[in-house]
């Protein structure tokens, strides 16, 4: 059974927690959950295998966590600051964390809030342009209300699914205005490790950031957005980088 770290506002946010050595945080993406990101592909087992804890919350709005319906309630900070409760109501002062997709800006807006409370830092899935930035909210609203197709087929392809899950649509659409034009900015103390499918568009111009920061940069040949998750690459090189 999860258990649930509280906000002062109320909002209860979900997590699974596997007690090990140096536990590592795990962030998981837009439309999906901790299980989903994390555990049908391995990671929780991978990363347990190596000895290490493990934490994996649902973010707001998704999962099993509760779902406010503004766009102000996911706002990065807000996000950032659910999973700081968790680390909070863990007594775990530092931690390494892996995030992909969304995850890997609220991770990234982790380190902003609470740079003392990250270790290292590995970001997949994400690159300088954030995609909500780039969707038109008139077009995302008439989907996600009357299922209207948008001309914009990454609208219907990452929010149709979703839907079909069961997911709240409010909460999706306020995660979406909340989230848009959300950074992968990460203080210069924290080293962070990139990584992208290499047939992967949504991180286009990841390779560029982790350049020019003097990062690690780990580009999984010929893996799109949802298979780069199960790469055993991916997995061992992340691992290596938190050792």
């Amino acid at each position: 059974m999860a258990e649930l770290a509280r906000r002062l506002d109320g909002v209860r946010i979900a997590y699974d927690y596997v007690p090990g050595e140096r536990p590592i945080l795990l962030v998981h993406g837009f439309a999906s959950t901790a299980a989903v990101t994390w555990s049908t592909p391995g990671w929780v087992r991978a990363i347990t295998d190596a000895g290490r804890g493990v934490i994996t919350p649902d973010l707001r709005g998704h999962g099993r966590s509760d779902a406010p319906r503004r766009a102000a309630d996911y706002a990065p900070r807000q996000l950032a600051a659910d999973l700081v409760a968790v680390l909070d109501a863990l007594e775990l002062d530092q931690v390494d964390v892996i995030a992909y997709s969304m995850g890997s800006r609220v991770a990234a807006a982790l380190t902003q809030l609470a740079p003392e409370r990250v270790r290292r830092v590995v970001l997949g899935g994400a690159g300088p342009l954030e995609l909500f930035e780039t969707w038109d909210p008139d077009a995302v609203r008439r989907f996600v209300t009357h299922g209207d197709l948008p001309a914009d087929p990454t609208i219907a392809a990452v929010l149709g699914a979703a839907i079909q899950a069961g997911a709240d649509r409010d909460a999706l659409m306020a995660c979406v205005q909340g989230v848009a034009g959300a950074t992968l900015d990460v203080p210069p103390g924290i080293p962070v490790l990139y990584v992208a499918g290499g047939a992967d568009t949504i991180p286009a111009g990841v390779a560029e950031i982790a350049r020019a920061r003097g990062s690690e940069y780990l580009e999984l040949a010929g893996r799109g957005h949802i298979n780069a998750l199960t790469s055993r690459e991916f997995k061992q090189a992340a691992l290596a980088f938190l050792a």
